[in-house]
């Protein structure tokens, strides 16, 4: 099984902190060399001072990225190609939370989370593709959620949204890309230990952890591993596929 990532360049999203930030040190451990973008730049900074100081200075860099822009992409996978070498990865992990039920969210904030999640997916995937075609091939591994195929009790109507587009999104891409050796797929994750889902109501939270057979939050790196799974060639047969990484949430 080849699980490595040498000779790999990867653009990962929201690669500051959390989720991106554990999926760029997976990658990084395994040989990739790896662009994070983010719109936080003090955090992305320290975090890839962080991985010099592990031992992979020359191997990441920072540019900051707004996913829901085609012109921040485009530079995205231009300082890619310029800093490591024609782009091979793209992890498609920034995200928005998008929590109110129906009638609680706004137009304004339906938006915001429509054009981050599944929009700056779409872009992200519309600008990388010609430089995974250029370099013979690549792997697209999308971020969507447990919320993308069972319902939240609490709302979460955009997110809910956006990440079941994540499904379709992901397969039509495969479909359309198969046979130029790009492969995509989508990871749903359940309720991981990150700075953001430590803000959640402890209410929330515990009715979260009692539904999930393991009862626990799942580490970053624990989702990162799926996500280098996919990403790289002992996946090579996967493609338009969803992988489930929850803890059995589903399965209740």
């Amino acid at each position: 099984m080849r699980l490595d990532m040498k000779g790999k360049v990867a653009l990962i999203t929201g690669g500051a902190q959390g989720l991106g930030a554990a999926e760029a040190a997976k990658l990084l451990e395994w040989g990739a060399q790896v662009v994070i973008g983010d719109l936080r730049e003090d955090e992305a900074k320290a975090f890839v001072a962080e991985q010099e100081r592990a031992g992979h200075r020359g191997k990441i860099a920072f540019l900051k990225v707004d996913v829901t822009e085609m012109a921040d992409w485009e530079r995205a996978v231009s300082f890619a190609g310029s800093s490591f070498g024609t782009l091979t990865t793209l992890i498609n992990n920034a995200g928005f939370p998008g929590r109110p039920g129906v009638e609680a969210t706004t137009e304004e904030g339906w938006q915001k989370t429509i054009d981050v999640d599944l929009k700056g997916s779409f872009l992200g995937i519309k600008a990388c593709v010609p430089a995974m075609r250029k370099a013979g091939g690549g792997s697209i591994v999308n971020t969507s959620s447990t919320y993308a195929l069972v319902a939240s009790g609490r709302g979460s109507t955009a997110y809910s949204a956006a990440k079941g587009g994540i499904i379709m999104l992901t397969k039509v891409a495969a479909v359309e890309y198969a046979r130029e050796k790009i492969r995509v797929n989508c990871i749903h994750p359940g309720i991981i230990d990150t700075p953001r889902n430590r803000t959640l109501a402890p209410d929330w939270l515990a009715a979260l952890l009692d539904r999930t057979p393991m009862g626990r939050m799942a580490s970053p790196e624990e989702i990162a591993n799926a996500v280098l799974f996919l990403a790289s060639d002992a996946s090579s047969y996967m493609t338009g596929t969803s992988l489930v990484v929850d803890g059995g949430y589903t399965a209740v």
